[in-house]
């Protein structure tokens, strides 16, 4: 970070914290919404229609798009601007959020109306949060914080989401019913748009391509950025062996989430509300952990904490589920997968923020958050159809055993040693275009 860039504010030259609680502050909103939709999107389905296989087909068409069109937008976010994309996303989010409830208020929500509003949903909060994660490396420079601790705030934000929307969305759809979490989806969408329109200044983001531009470089197409972005990703095979590990472990969490456990609330009795309690213990855990992670992950061993964190977080839930246990074990089981789970998404991002350089930031991050989200959609039709067939228990049993063995035989490969080395063939290092760069983005209001 250059003296000149490093967190002040254009106006009074002072260091201003704005930017980075800006993003932060408009990922917990729009976070926070999404895992309330989390819980009443599913259990609506599975209430009104009574079968696994829909629940999981809502889940795909929401998904699939997202992972497509966050595939493609990268070279748009580089080229138009983070800030610009995510507010507009934001708002077209909040839009098609509120078409569900409102269209069934008036008794017009058939089965195919609402997997298209499903997948305008998906589709348009891909781009939103792709440009979301693209701004925290520049908002903890014009915010003068360490990346590793930014990553690590940005990690907290995420569980304390994942803390307070499965809880608001459990108690909401318990008492109210679903459609009650879907308007406030609608609501956190817009108050993210709004956040972001007003608390951050308009050159986020274009810090790199200013400098480029001022450099005499010609500006690249969209299919020559995009083709910048996957060369890039090709060359870096630390990043390609994350992707494919966590590619696996989300199609096991999809499964998990989208169908796996509405299935075992309402076979258990224990009902939409046990669900929004079992996601609120292992999201106040996971902010333990990310608060742990955002002081002490520079002086930590990466890879051996995002193993360990693994360990915790996967396995154990399908796990306890299965085995028929009473909810207190289920909670104390999940507090502890939450923990673990809270070291690992800033130890990611500060890999990537390393090896990436900032100018390439939204295209790589679209490319690898895309191939790493590919299973998503497929997860809960695939858990669906299973259960439809064989029944809950040795679905879980056989999704825990893999994400045991995916966790664990991947981590003997080579690839990992990396993890422990700062930076990369790509990692940010202090250029000429970089600090001028750095130098104009201090003095843009």
């Amino acid at each position: 970070m250059t003296e000149a860039g490093a967190g002040v504010d254009g106006i009074s030259g002072r260091r201003s914290l704005r930017p980075l609680v800006g993003v932060l502050a408009a990922m917990a909103v729009s976070l926070t919404g999404t895992r309330v939709s989390a819980v009443a999107l599913p259990w609506f389905v599975l209430v009104t229609t009574g079968s696994a296989t829909q629940t999981g087909l809502v889940a795909f068409c929401e998904m699939a798009p997202y992972v497509v069109v966050k595939a493609f937008t990268g070279p748009l976010v580089d080229r138009i601007g983070p800030r610009a994309v995510s507010w507009t996303t934001d708002l077209a989010s909040a839009i098609a959020a509120a078409a569900v409830p409102l269209c069934h208020a008036l008794h017009l929500l058939s089965f195919p109306l609402l997997l298209a509003l499903v997948a305008v949903i998906g589709a348009v909060r891909g781009p939103g949060d792709l440009a979301k994660g693209v701004m925290v490396p520049e908002a903890a420079d014009r915010s003068g914080v360490l990346l590793e601790r930014a990553t690590g705030l940005t990690g907290v934000t995420e569980r304390l989401a994942s803390t307070i929307g499965p809880a608001a969305g459990g108690a909401l759809v318990g008492l109210v019913g679903p459609l009650t979490g879907l308007v406030m989806n609608a609501g956190c969408f817009a108050l993210g748009s709004v956040i972001i329109g007003l608390a951050l200044p308009r050159g986020m983001g274009h810090a790199a391509e200013e400098a480029s531009s001022q450099a005499g470089e010609t500006e690249p197409g969209y299919w020559r950025r995009f083709g910048e972005g996957f060369t890039f990703l090709r060359g870096e095979p630390l990043l390609l062996t994350v992707i494919v590990m966590v590619g696996i472990t989300n199609l096991l969490d999809a499964a998990f989430g989208t169908v796996l456990t509405p299935v075992w609330a309402r076979e258990s009795g224990n009902g939409p509300t046990a669900i929004g309690v079992m996601g609120s213990v292992m999201g106040a855990a996971a902010v333990a952990g990310s608060l742990v992670a955002a002081v002490a992950a520079h002086r930590l061993p990466r890879r051996v904490v995002f193993f360990a964190g693994f360990l915790l977080a996967g396995a154990p839930r399908f796990l306890i589920l299965a085995s028929d246990a009473p909810l207190g074990a289920v909670l104390a089981v999940f507090a502890v997968s939450g923990f673990g789970a809270g070291f690992l998404n800033p130890v990611l991002g500060a890999i990537l923020f390393e090896r990436v350089p900032r100018r390439m930031l939204g295209r790589v991050n679209a490319l690898g958050d895309s191939l790493a989200w590919a299973g998503i959609p497929l997860g809960g039709l695939i858990a669906g159809a299973a259960v439809a067939s064989v029944g809950l228990v040795p679905v879980l049993l056989v999704c825990g055993a893999a994400y045991f063995l995916t966790t664990n035989l991947t981590g003997l490969r080579p690839e990992w040693r990396e993890m422990d080395r700062p930076g990369g063939r790509g990692a940010l290092k202090r250029q000429p275009e970089e600090d001028a760069s750095r130098h104009n983005a201090s003095v843009t209001t």
